[in-house]
């Protein structure tokens, strides 16, 4: 009975019994928040991720402006028939560059999140300029344009510094070399190669498009389709798993 005493004034007066819920649910928030002011990130770092090449930057760049994201997500979520499918499910500091990031609302199209290595260059080619002559049921458009477009490549220094405000840690020699990087990535003939390996040492090197000539957007792309997924050894996460 005391009990009941003790609690009546929240059980007949509303008001009283809303203040005390936001009193709780404000002690709770702070429980929760504050803790994170004191880490420098809630990411785990994990080995072999690094900041976008130029050239994968300028690719992303493409992606983002033709409205990719509308219809392929980029975010495999840990359940069987999605990790059957696609892979690993997807790890947050996969996605620590990214800004903004690629994990989607709707799959038109399939998920991207493991798509390099997947299929080849050439694939990659002719599914961008007429998906159907790959994937017959396809409804995605074609982007025969991107082969003549050249990657422009004035600005792409002021990319990476772009990031760096949002804290992706590109260095100061990765910012002045940002032209030459762009053009050495598709270049594997180049002079620069392995000045390019060594600012960026798991980076593929090869003429995506499968024109010497120049670097066009469709090299950018498919440089940066290619990347996706390849940076994790998720053997590690597989074989941790079954220690357990």
């Amino acid at each position: 009975m005391s009990l009941w005493k003790k609690h009546e004034i929240f059980e007949k007066k509303s008001f009283v019994l809303l203040v005390g819920i936001v009193i709780v649910i404000a002690i709770g928030g702070l429980v929760e928040i504050v803790p994170l002011f004191y880490l420098k990130s809630t990411i785990e770092k994990v080995e072999g991720m690094r900041p976008y090449t130029p050239l994968e930057l300028a690719g992303r760049n493409v992606y983002i402006r033709e409205g990719c994201y509308l219809c392929h997500s980029q975010m495999i979520r840990p359940m069987r028939d999605e990790i059957e499918r696609y892979g690993h499910f997807s790890l947050a500091a996969e996605s620590m560059y990214d800004h903004p990031f690629q994990w989607g609302s709707k799959r038109t199209g399939p998920d991207l999140a493991r798509v390099g290595g997947k299929y080849s260059d050439e694939w990659h080619h002719d599914h961008l300029v007429d998906p159907r002559s790959v994937v017959p049921e396809s409804i995605m458009p074609g982007y025969p344009f991107l082969t003549g477009e050249r990657v422009e490549d004035r600005e792409i220094a002021a990319h990476l510094e772009a990031n760096v405000v949002a804290g992706v840690p590109y260095t100061e020699e990765q910012i002045k070399n940002a032209r030459l990087d762009l053009r050495a990535q598709a270049d594997p003939e180049g002079d620069d190669v392995d000045a390019f390996l060594e600012r960026y040492p798991n980076a593929i090197v090869r003429d995506f498009d499968g024109n010497p000539g120049e670097v066009t957007e469709m090299d950018a792309l498919i440089a940066y389709l290619q990347m996706l997924g390849t940076l994790v050894d998720f053997s590690i996460y597989d074989d941790k798993a079954n220690l357990r």
